[in-house]
């Protein structure tokens, strides 16, 4: 066949506007075919990259989308024939976003305007960590030196990179980078600008000299000693982390305030490829973890859960609604998995029970492993944050029998009804 290209511009009717399209994620959305009111032939075929989208989706020309997930995130094409036979093919960038009320940029480091210690003679960069949400178009990061008011002058900077991409935002690291520290730099302020289609916002960093400590008056004080102790604050400083985890997960601090609970245990888990909610003809002893743990905590132990599929209304942010189910939960259970460990969401969830397990000491978390040695041969894509990998090292878990019939007086279930909490709220 014969393919040819051509600019949009120079098409007889040319719509900008439809190949770009944003869909609010749990909602129903539809996509048109840019061009297709130009016409009247409605007889179009919708693809997903490469892949034909099921015909019971197309209406009139126009790709019908039920419920919207982020995995409908892509780019999508359209064919249409032409009165002169030949085949039109138009393509339309889809994002699914959290909201259609977009905001602007959030600067995450550095948390507020600040200084930072230098060393004349030495080079020093400049890092700045921004949070766009998904669907805000022109993302720009800048680095400005300003002597004083009239004065605003660009930094060199290095190509952007990006940091992590959890639906619904993005991150990005811009940094800029002073080959040599002057003491001119020390009378100037650097400020990081961060802009999108929404709004903007900025931080400003200033430059201080470092004070060096004097050698000499150390040499009089025992080398020993001090080696030791310096020796002990590296390792307390870089496994300082590790252990912030493992005393509050033995030693829980803070507000306990059950009356502000709702749920004994809030479940999260993703399902198995080889299984569903309901597996007809599989014996209820041999279902998979995912399937027979909320049955037991739930029916046979009268435990309260809360699923997200089920007991969060749909609509709002998951980023919202993951919060709130942890705040009133009394317990926090991941059921790791290489699914689990591959999706974003589930990785979300337990990422926000390890930061409020940091900060509050209030929520209670159990790590169940469903298949351990699975894991162990993934590389989830994209990596694991570093507080998730630190954790699956050091915070205690239960092992999931596999193989083995699931009675409720073998160690794994009696070790599970131990950790879980003693007083339930009530209904």
């Amino acid at each position: 066949f014969y393919l040819q290209v051509l600019e949009r511009k120079s098409l007889p009717c040319f719509q900008p506007e439809d190949s770009v399209k944003h869909l609010l994620v749990n909602a129903g959305g539809q996509l048109p075919c840019p061009g297709l009111n130009c016409s009247d032939n409605t007889d179009v075929v919708w693809y997903k990259m490469k892949h034909k989208v099921v015909d019971s989706c197309q209406r009139s020309g126009w790709l019908h989308i039920c419920q919207v997930s982020q995995w409908d995130t892509g780019v999508y094409f359209c064919d249409r024939q032409t009165t002169d036979n030949w085949t039109l093919r138009r393509a339309v960038n889809v994002t699914v976003v959290a909201s259609l009320a977009l905001t602007p940029p959030m600067i995450l480091y550095p948390d507020g305007n600040s200084i930072k210690e230098v060393e004349l003679g030495q080079p020093h960069t400049l890092e700045c960590t921004i949070q766009f949400p998904i669907g805000a178009s022109s993302q720009e990061v800048h680095w400005y030196m300003r002597h004083n008011v009239e004065d605003t002058t660009p930094v060199c900077m290095k190509s952007r990179r990006l940091a992590s991409k959890t639906f619904p935002v993005v991150e990005v690291t811009q940094t800029a980078v002073i080959n040599e520290v002057t003491p001119q730099h020390l009378d100037n302020t650097y400020t990081c600008v961060a802009t999108n289609t929404i709004g903007s916002q900025n931080v400003t960093i200033r430059l201080k000299q470092r004070r060096k400590v004097s050698w000499p008056s150390l040499v009089q004080y025992p080398i020993g000693p001090l080696l030791l102790v310096a020796g002990l604050g590296i390792v307390l400083w870089v496994k300082w982390l590790e252990l912030q985890l493992i005393l509050r997960s033995h030693f829980r601090v803070g507000n306990h305030n059950k009356a502000e609970k709702e749920f004994d245990v809030f479940l999260s888990f993703v399902w198995p490829r080889t299984s569903s909610p309901s597996t007809p003809g599989v014996e209820r002893s041999h279902r998979p973890l995912e399937v027979l743990l909320p049955q037991v905590l739930e029916e046979e132990w009268g435990h309260r859960l809360c699923l997200l599929e089920r007991d969060v209304l749909p609509g709002g942010a998951y980023t919202n609604d993951v919060a709130l189910a942890i705040q009133r939960s009394q317990m926090l259970v991941c059921v790791l998995s290489a699914e689990y460990l591959n999706n974003s969401d589930a990785v979300f969830v337990l990422e926000s029970g390890l930061q409020a397990l940091l900060h509050k000491s209030t929520p209670k978390l159990l790590l169940i492993w469903a298949n351990k040695a699975s894991v162990a041969q993934i590389k989830p894509d994209p990596p694991l944050p570093i507080l998730v990998r630190r954790a699956l090292k050091v915070l205690p878990s239960l092992d999931w029998p596999l193989g083995k019939p699931g009675r409720r007086t073998g160690n794994f279930w009696r070790s599970l009804k131990k950790s879980l909490p003693s007083k339930r709220v009530r209904g």
